[in-house]
C-alpha cells in the first residue's frame, strides 16, 4: 500500500490543474488513468496466477520475452526506476517540509554558487545557479534516514514504512473529508 499511494498524489494534481485549465479535463484525466491502473493491476494479477514465482516483472519478462529482457529490466530497475522513485520521495518530502511547512526555500548563501558560461562549439554549458536550500537539505536528510533505517533491519524498515503510509492515508482522508 505504501508504494501504491505515492507522494506524488500531493504534488501532481496542482500541476495537472495548471496545465489542463479545466476541472472537467482534470477529472477525465484521473478517470482515464484509473481505468488504465485497474487494467494493469488485473493484468499483473493474471500473470501472478500463471507464474507464481518470486521476482514479479523480472519473471514475467524473462518467461515471455526471453532472459535478456528480464536481465535488462533488472538493471533498469536498479539504475533508473528505483533511484527515480527514491528521488521523487525526496523531492516531495523536501518540498512539503522545506518549503511549505518551514516556509523557507531560499538558497543558502554558504552553498550557493553561479556556474559561469562555457562555450563548446554552438552549445553553452553552465550559466546557471546551483546550490542548496531547505527543501534540498530535507530531501537529503530523509533519503539518508530512510536508507539507514532500512539497513538496520526489516522490522525497523517496515515500521517506518507503516508510519509514512499511515500519514499518507490520513492526509488523503483529511482531504476527502474537507473536500
Amino acid at each position: 500500500m505504501g508504494s501504491m499511494i505515492g507522494s506524488g498524489i500531493f504534488i501532481v494534481p496542482a500541476d495537472m490543474s495548471r496545465v489542463l485549465g479545466s476541472p472537467a479535463l482534470l477529472i477525465a484525466a484521473w478517470l482515464v488513468t484509473a481505468v488504465m491502473t485497474i487494467i494493469g493491476a488485473l493484468s499483473y494479477g493474471e500473470l501472478a496466477a500463471m507464474m507464481p514465482k518470486a521476482g514479479g516483472q523480472y519473471v514475467y519478462l524473462r518467461e515471455s520475452l526471453g532472459p535478456i529482457w528480464g536481465f535488462l529490466y533488472g538493471w533498469t530497475l536498479f539504475m533508473v526506476i528505483q533511484t527515480g522513485t527514491i528521488a521523487a520521495v525526496g523531492v516531495a518530502f523536501g518540498k512539503f517540509l522545506g518549503c511549505s511547512f518551514l516556509r523557507e526555500c531560499d538558497p543558502l548563501a554558504v552553498a550557493y554558487r553561479h556556474v559561469p558560461a562555457w562555450h563548446v562549439g554552438p552549445m553553452v554549458l553552465g550559466n546557471m545557479d546551483i546550490g542548496l536550500n531547505t527543501a534540498n537539505l530535507a530531501a537529503i536528510l530523509i533519503i539518508t534516514l530512510l536508507t539507514l533505517s532500512n539497513t538496520r533491519g526489516v522490522r525497523l524498515g517496515a515500521a517506518v514504512q507503516n508510519v509514512f503510509t499511515s500519514a499518507k492515508v490520513l492526509a488523503l482522508l483529511g482531504i476527502v473529508l474537507v473536500g
